[in-house]
């Protein structure tokens, strides 16, 4: 039996290296935005209170007990010699043999001139893929970095991602661009990352995933079927975006093939998810099969593989990123999505094989509430979400509440830089997360630590 394999069973019969979220987020759908602003959750109430400037790292905004450390930044020379690259995105953690929290973070580059070992990356022109850093974490909040190497090489745009049961890192790319716009190889593939890995691996991509703009997974561990967005927007005559699940043919081994499916709203054929919605409301999903997930069209046509997916009733979103599994649950952001343009977050419960509920959670009617969901996770405490904003301007971590509050975890006081790879430790202790930088530098990754009892994260 491989490691993968063991690690997947290791994961279903237990709580594994990611966690169970408890039950008290099967709340978590009670808002209803179109009748009313979202309470904000204030100090006893499922937030954290006011924010002031870290004194570590003045650039962040974090509550009253909170502490933080900067490490990993873009430009330092890396444990391989090669420097940290730039715009840290999509990240998660895993739990080591040595008791250090390893992090593999992906780098959203469309610069042409690939990273790390040559030899093993996909495209010599490709700029983005992944890093992973070893933490120490120590008990007194101590945070060091032991050692950080490149992990993958030769892709491009490397957005969002999601760690999978087995303890892998599933890395996607976010454009199909590949010959025809100067690359040596097709893109618009997702990359897995072993997190056993201890070097760079050779870079292999998976196209009965899917070829499209890729951005975010999350793997139920039952079954391990993975579900992935699509980052496109309702343009003109564009439709927007599908929400996929991939059906392995032998869980924790997506190299083997298996089947791609477009997610569909049973009776309403090609039904809008992003105007005319009300949180709370469940839908009932059906799946519906991609036939070709790897066309010969795609880079032509970015919605080679949606368009498959209309022509049998798929449903359309408006920019779908973050996603992350919790309880039994997928959840994800609509990042344009809503009547005000500013963001929705969706649920999708599983109900058997082929059927599910979607569930509108959260529609911000404004950007002072929620402007720009990107990236997600699930407390490890099960009782709320974490969000990271990307629109251009002030940018912010909010948090959700299982009745439906909104607060403010954090900001970014140096400018507009989104935060990115939001995830917490193993044990929970510790959040990890990025600014992302701006192509230029300055992209850090950061821990932060408090006293997480005070609220819902």
């Amino acid at each position: 039996m491989s490691i993968a394999r063991r690690a997947f069973l290791r994961f279903t019969t237990g709580l594994g290296v990611l966690g169970i979220v408890p039950a008290e987020l099967r709340g978590l759908v009670r808002l209803s935005t179109r009748d009313a602003a979202p309470p904000y959750a204030s100090l006893g109430q499922g937030g954290y209170g006011e924010l002031l400037p870290s004194t570590a790292c003045p650039e962040l905004a974090l509550p009253r007990g909170f502490t933080a450390v900067r490490f990993g930044v873009s430009g330092e020379p890396m444990s391989d010699g090669v420097p940290t690259p730039d715009r840290h995105d999509g990240m998660a953690a895993f739990r080591m043999p040595d008791g250090t929290v390893r992090l593999i973070r992906n780098h959203e580059i469309s610069t042409r001139a690939a990273f790390g070992d040559l030899t093993k990356a996909y495209d010599p022109l490709g700029g983005g893929g992944t890093t992973t850093l070893d933490v120490a974490v120590g008990r007194d909040g101590s945070v060091r970095l032991v050692r950080d190497f490149v992990s993958l090489g030769g892709t491009i745009i490397n957005c969002a991602g999601g760690p999978t049961p087995w303890g892998s890192w599933i890395s996607c790319e976010e454009s199909v661009w590949g010959l025809g716009n100067g690359y040596q190889r097709p893109h618009g593939y997702v990359f897995e990352v072993p997190s056993a890995a201890h070097e760079q691996v050779a870079a292999a991509p998976l196209p009965a995933l899917g070829r499209f703009v890729h951005e975010a997974v999350a793997v139920d561990p039952r079954g391990g079927v993975v579900y992935l967005t699509e980052d496109a927007a309702a343009v003109g005559q564009r439709p927007g975006a599908g929400f996929y699940r991939f059906i392995p043919r032998v869980p924790g081994r997506l190299a083997e093939g298996g089947r791609l499916q477009a997610l569909a709203v049973r009776d309403r054929p090609n039904h809008v998810t992003y105007r005319d919605q009300r949180a709370g409301t469940t839908l009932p999903a059906v799946w519906v099969d991609i036939p070709d997930p790897d066309p010969p069209t795609a880079e032509q046509d970015s919605l080679a593989v949606l368009q498959q997916g209309l022509e049998r009733g798929a449903a359309t979103f408006q920019r779908l990123e973050g996603c992350w599994y919790g309880n039994g649950r997928v959840f994800f952001n609509a990042t344009s999505g809503g009547d005000a343009g500013r963001g929705q977050v969706w649920q999708y419960r599983p109900r058997g094989p082929e059927r599910g509920d979607l569930t509108l959670v959260f529609e911000s009617p404004g950007p002072e509430v929620l402007n720009g969901p990107d990236n997600i996770t699930v407390s490890p405490r099960g009782r709320g979400l974490l969000v990271a904003e990307d629109n251009g301007q002030a940018v912010h971590l909010r948090g959700v509440t299982p009745d439906g509050g909104v607060f403010t975890f954090a900001r970014n006081l140096e400018d507009t830089r989104e935060f990115a790879g939001v995830c917490f430790s193993p044990g929970g202790e510790t959040l990890f997360v990025n600014l992302q930088g701006n192509g230029a530098g300055r992209a850090a990754t950061y821990a932060i630590r408090g006293p997480w009892r005070l609220g819902v994260l």
